[in-house]
């Protein structure tokens, strides 16, 4: 219970900083996170009605392997 009436306290006075590296990796990861899964999302099968719709240019074509990770390698 303590604790809890001395956060209003500290957040008045000043006294407690997130670290700003925190931060920056919170939002870098989330901007990573929505890129990556932006890309795998248009690289899926199309959700209903979207089937007819183009590919935007800024995300990469990636092709599908008949027998991924089996057999030997292809050169």
């Amino acid at each position: 219970m303590q604790l809890l009436l001395q956060a209003p306290d500290a957040i008045a006075t000043g006294g407690n900083h997130f670290p700003l590296a925190f931060t920056l990796v919170y939002v870098v990861g989330f901007i990573a996170a929505v890129t990556i899964g932006s890309i795998a999302w248009y690289n899926s099968k199309r959700p209903v009605g979207w089937e007819s719709k183009e590919r935007p240019d800024f995300v990469p074509k990636v092709e599908k392997e008949e027998t991924p990770g089996l057999g030997e390698p292809k050169s």
